[in-house]
């Protein structure tokens, strides 16, 4: 790391980027040179929507989806009402999935403010969520992107626990902030709740939200200065119609590069210097954009996945110097450093490039999409509590084993077949359906795949993880093998006014993928946890056992 941030980098704005010109050098013909030839820094940044054919129309005036944080400042007067307002609500929670969440959520980690992130189904989640401080919590539901019976689900959960607590409906309205584009459903349920309603730009592709009210609101409820985000987002953007000095064009001709050499897998890695939780948020804008690259994010620059010939290794970090970078583990082959405000728009700015050399609209909803997968208890809450029941190939301990055909049985035979199935350009997909807090272990599955396959493996929490399954496999070739991991729920909690439980919705979203996943022909393993502690143990154990 160290070697890499000393040699020769691209630097604006507060924010620099290392190696980025040796990826493209790399390519048969320079990608940034064809970009620069292209006049396409400046029209990017001119907003011009012919950059991906006449039909698209995704880039407004000025930078289009890229200068929302000037968006973004127009809000500043009425977040500092909405803050000194409801001051006395200092816990809290965001309800919500997608980019945004994410986003504020690294902001909060990197920031050291307290924001409850609420975007799972999980029942024991929920309720420990409900239970902290009701009398002191605001919620946040923001709905862009994400599954709308979830969010009501939560919705209808917390205001019957502000009920329960004693308020009267008017006290438990204030409890609610509605961050939604105007016209939408969920503004009409913000009426009728008594919500304060904060209007969001309908405009913005998810991927580009993370500077925009659903990404602000709650950081500042919490607490952050969003206001230093906007000014360096807005310090950054100068360089962004230059042909020199543009870091964020060399990251994108970088990212676009690496594909014209066979490496379609993107490691991205926490260099230890100050920034928490980006890599998740730059996952999923990198699987939505339709770049044809497999986000991995990996736990420290030393953990095993972050290299091989059909790999780039891409370390992000704070704006420290080159020789206060951690220099652990293997070599980098491009280093990201700066602040998060000019690392949330050098990523959207690099991910729009890498998509224009793909001849992909960036912007565009219809090639982003969301989840594309018409699951069970996503798009119809009625057939939620129909979950279809199947036997178990084998059980072992607290792990009932659902091998596919052709497969082992047991538990160890199954893991080997799903294994030895995965192709020398293929990948793994480890997704949980569980509590990321209380299962906390089971993202001990990752390195440990990774160690035992010597292929890169990703992991993930549905639904917030929604690329793992949805967006990056949208249209293209089908790729990937997936083990699927779910857990018996002790204690179920009902949804308030609807004929399921959250329990049945977690299932439903469970099914909805592996019925996705059987449609495209992807290799599946099932395991469900009859007692998670002890099956995660059990299974972990097993894991560590390949690598023999």
């Amino acid at each position: 790391m160290g070697d890499l941030l000393d040699a020769p980098g691209e630097a604006a704005g507060g924010l620099a980027v290392y190696g980025a010109r040796a990826v493209d050098g790399g390519a048969p013909a320079s990608v940034r040179q064809a970009l620069v030839d292209a006049g396409v820094p400046g029209r990017l940044a001119a907003g011009d929507p012919t950059l991906w054919g006449p039909p698209a129309a995704g880039a407004g005036v000025g930078l289009g989806p890229l200068d929302t944080y000037r968006r973004g400042r127009e809000l500043l007067p009425q977040l500092a009402e909405l803050t000194a307002e409801l001051a006395d609500l200092d816990h809290v929670v965001l309800v919500g999935t997608g980019d945004a969440s994410l986003a504020a959520d690294a902001v909060a980690r990197t920031t050291g403010r307290p924001l409850t992130v609420l975007d799972t189904a999980d029942p024991g989640r929920v309720r420990a969520t409900l239970a902290d401080r009701p009398a002191r919590t605001v919620v946040v539901l923001a709905d862009h992107c994400g599954d709308p019976v979830q969010l009501d689900s939560h919705r209808r959960a917390y205001w019957r626990a502000f009920l329960d607590a004693g308020m009267t409906e008017a006290e438990a309205g204030r409890h609610f902030v509605v961050v939604t584009a105007p016209g939408s459903p969920l503004e009409a349920v913000a009426a009728e709740l008594g919500a304060i309603t904060v209007p969001a730009d309908p405009e913005v592709a998810d991927g580009y939200r993370a500077l925009t009210a659903y990404g602000l609101v709650p950081c500042a409820l919490a607490g952050v200065a969003v206001a230093d985000l906007l000014e360096q987002a807005e310090e950054f953007t100068a360089s962004l119609s230059r042909s020199e000095g543009n870091p964020a064009l060399a990251l994108g001709a970088a990212l676009a590069a690496a594909t014209t050499t066979g490496r379609d897998k993107v490691a991205l890695v926490a260099d230890g210097s100050g920034l928490e939780g980006l890599g998740e948020w730059v996952a999923q804008l990198l699987a939505g954009v339709g770049l044809g690259l497999l986000p991995v994010v990996v736990e420290s620059p030393a953990a095993p996945g972050v290299t091989g010939a059909d790999v780039l290794t891409v370390s992000y970090g704070g704006a420290l110097t080159a020789g206060d970078v951690p220099a652990t583990g293997p070599a980098t082959d491009i280093a990201v450093n700066g602040p998060l405000g000019a690392q949330f728009l050098a990523w959207q700015y690099a991910a729009a490039v890498a998509a224009t050399v793909r001849g992909v609209d960036p912007f565009d909803a219809t090639v982003r999409g969301g989840d594309p997968f018409d699951a069970p208890g996503v798009g119809a809450g009625e057939r939620i509590s129909a979950v279809p029941a199947a036997a178990p190939s084998a059980v072992q301990g607290a792990i009932e084993v659902y091998a596919p055909p052709g497969a082992p049985a047991d538990l160890t035979g199954a893991l080997r077949h799903l294994l030895h199935g995965i192709g020398d350009e293929s990948h793994l997909t480890v997704v949980a359906y569980l509590d990321r807090h209380a299962d906390a272990a089971a993202a001990r599955l990752r390195p440990l795949l990774a160690e035992a396959t010597r292929r890169p493996v990703t992991f993930g929490w549905r639904p917030r993880h929604s690329h793992l399954i949805g967006q990056y496999h949208m249209g293209r070739p089908q790729v990937g093998t997936f083990l699927q991991v779910t857990g018996t729920v002790d204690v179920d909690l009902p949804v308030p006014g609807r004929p399921y439980s959250f329990g049945e919705l977690q299932a439903a979203q469970a099914v909805g993928d592996r019925q996705a996943l059987a449609g495209r022909e992807r290799p599946l393993l099932h395991l469900h946890l009859t007692d998670r502690t002890v099956g995660l143990a059990q299974l972990l154990d097993a894991v560590g056992s390949l690598r023999a």
